[in-house]
């Protein structure tokens, strides 16, 4: 797949899921908070990082609030240069636009976590297919944040999507980091044995 057709994929799969109605983000939201409950793996970890959703994406918003009401420290990322941090956050803390205009956690001291601390990401995708392969949004933020961490002491990476983002076959780059699930509104996809729980 040349860059033109990884571009004009990106493109159509991004126009897919905004063309979802408001109804049925919300229904999405509410069937991936179900899907995502039944998972052992987020029962039993501590420090969980997941997203606002931005852009069509599915929102794991009401599985956010439900995990702060559990008592788990949830983070959301926030940019650095060309970075990703992750700060703690709980459901009516203040948010700010960082420049690309997605909502993230104000500064506050000592709220920041580093990356391999992190139990369980769970991460926005504009396309996947099952061989655990992600297509994000081209600018690379997780990929180099968690590139210099071992395969083996990495945090799992749960990949969060419509069930309309599925793809039969996403090309693969050498700095690409592989998923160890997929997480739609209508199905879970453990997509290496290894890691599954």
């Amino acid at each position: 797949m040349t860059s033109l057709q990884k571009s004009a994929l990106r493109r159509s799969l991004r126009e897919r899921r905004r063309g979802l109605s408001v109804n049925a983000q919300r229904t999405a939201s509410r069937n991936l908070d179900t899907q995502l409950r039944a998972l052992p793996v987020l029962r039993s970890a501590r420090n969980i990082a997941l997203y606002l959703a931005n852009d069509g994406e599915i929102s794991p918003y009401t599985t956010l609030r439900r995990l702060s009401r559990m008592g788990k420290r949830c983070y959301l990322p926030c940019l650095r240069r060309t970075h990703l941090a992750f700060r703690s956050h709980r459901p009516g803390q203040t948010l700010r636009s960082n420049r690309f205009d997605i909502p993230e956690p104000a500064p506050r001291r000592g709220t920041d976590l580093p990356v391999a601390a992190m139990d369980v990401i769970l991460l926005p995708l504009v396309g996947f297919d099952r061989k655990g392969n992600r297509l994000g949004m081209g600018g690379g933020f997780y990929d180099r944040t968690l590139a210099r961490l071992s395969p083996m002491k990495r945090p799992l990476l749960i990949g969060l999507a419509h069930h309309c983002q599925e793809v039969e076959q996403l090309p693969v780059q050498s700095w690409d980091i592989p998923l160890d699930a997929v997480v739609t509104d209508k199905s879970v996809y453990w997509l290496k044995q290894r890691r599954r729980p």
